[in-house]
């Protein structure tokens, strides 16, 4: 929970938030563009709102990747992705990926970690999902940071 007294970054600053979002839309078209499955995008988001703990980001991600066709089981467990033989190589490089950027103070990508990527990934793809790391870490925080809440979703 947040108190009133949270500056709503987006709402105070609303062109800066909109090329954020911009951003995020050349992602997912230049995705698109190279055949980069969505639902990859979406896990990548996913995976970086749980490390942040941003609710909204969970929500709202969570329900895109539902209808990009994700299961839910897949996405109960993505906090143990590694544990389990639930994801494809591919995925499983787009969460490294994901992991890495995020926790870049001690998980970053070292070039031991990078190199196997490139097995499973093109570099185009491997841009883009930097990117869209990049991307959802900076709507996690300034979802955290301004206290957006989540609204209850109707069960299916």
């Amino acid at each position: 929970m947040t108190g009133p007294f949270r500056v709503p970054v987006d709402k105070q600053s609303p062109t800066v938030y909109r090329a954020l979002g911009a951003v995020a839309v050349e992602i997912g078209n230049r995705a698109a563009e190279i055949g980069l499955d969505r639902s990859i995008l979406e896990l990548v988001n996913i995976r970086v709102s749980q490390i942040n703990r941003c609710a909204f980001c969970l929500d709202l991600h969570t329900h895109r990747a539902l209808v990009a066709g994700e299961t839910p089981q897949r996405i109960a467990v993505l906090p143990a992705w590694r544990e389990v033989d639930l994801y494809s190589v591919r995925e499983r490089a787009a969460l490294e990926i994901a992991e890495g950027v995020t926790q870049v103070n001690s998980e970053h990508l070292d070039d031991e970690q990078y190199a196997p990527l490139r097995r499973f990934l093109s570099e185009d793809e491997i841009s883009l999902l930097v990117w869209g790391a990049v991307t959802i870490n900076a709507f996690n925080r300034v979802s955290i940071l301004s206290g957006h809440r989540i609204k209850e979703r109707s069960r299916p």
